[in-house]
């Protein structure tokens, strides 16, 4: 069963929430909207299938819907939260590369502001703001299409990293709970990705300690620990790699209130 709840909404766009139970494991009946829309995952994991093509959907990564397109969807893993953000096509800066986004710590942060931005009341220029934004990410993010059998070896890696596993914790570790060599994983992931899994699992690893910076984590060195980083430094040096803020600058970022320029 789906809920929605509208965030904020003006003529060009509207931003909701969606949830779905864990109650809808089969794939639903075919459906087509009238809208674009950019859907990320905010909890949870679903299935997407669009145009011949079904797609993994979690926090790393989302999709872009078009108007007319027939799509049906699936919930095997349980409840899941989302940020739908509904558009016109004057927002679309040029048409999206493709409908499925990887979802990369620049987006995430992009997200994690727009949702902040919608609580402040200023809809018309810090909320479209990071709208604007937000969906001129998403949209030069695309991945590429694989072969079945390479899409379920990328499925199951991602499932691996996301819940933690203790394989993966290093590549081959992980290539032998899958059952395929190393190489094989390594290169079929970053063909269908578009990033390597070093970047994937560090990506991963970077929401985590924006959660935690989020939530009011006070010390960074315990932060580290817990993420399996080798020191403050290394998650300092990630972090900023990945979202070009330090995670100091992201606690204020992060913060309750206005959103930061």
């Amino acid at each position: 069963m789906l809920s929605a709840a509208t965030l904020a909404a003006r003529p060009g766009f509207t931003v909701s929430v969606v949830g779905c139970r864990s109650d809808h494991t089969r794939w639903s009946e075919p459906e087509t909207r009238d809208d674009h829309r950019l859907v990320l995952v905010r909890r949870g994991r679903f299935r997407r299938r669009a145009d011949g093509a079904d797609t993994d959907l979690d926090r790393t990564v989302a999709y872009l819907g078009a108007p007319g397109e027939e799509e049906r969807f699936a919930h095997p893993a349980g409840g899941d939260l989302c940020t739908s953000v509904s558009f016109g096509p004057a927002l679309l800066e040029r048409p999206p590369a493709a409908a499925a986004v990887y979802v990369d710590a620049r987006v995430d942060l992009a997200h994690r502001r727009l949702v902040a931005a919608a609580g402040t009341g200023d809809l018309d220029y810090a909320l479209t703001e990071q709208v604007l934004r937000l969906v001129a990410v998403a949209a030069g993010e695309p991945m590429v299409r694989q072969r079945p059998a390479d899409r379920a070896l990328v499925a199951a890696a991602r499932e691996a990293i996301l819940a933690e596993d203790p394989a993966a914790g290093q590549l081959c570790a992980l290539a032998a709970l899958l059952e395929v060599s190393p190489y094989r994983l390594s290169r079929v992931f970053s063909r269908q990705m578009g990033v390597s899994l070093t970047r994937y699992r560090n990506r991963v690893r970077v929401t985590r300690a924006m959660d935690r910076i989020a939530a009011g984590a006070p010390g960074l060195a315990d932060l580290a620990a817990r993420l399996g980083f080798a020191d403050q430094a290394h998650l300092t040096r990630t972090v900023r790699e990945h979202v070009g803020h330090t995670p100091a600058a992201l606690r204020r970022l992060l913060a309750p209130g206005p959103p930061a320029p």
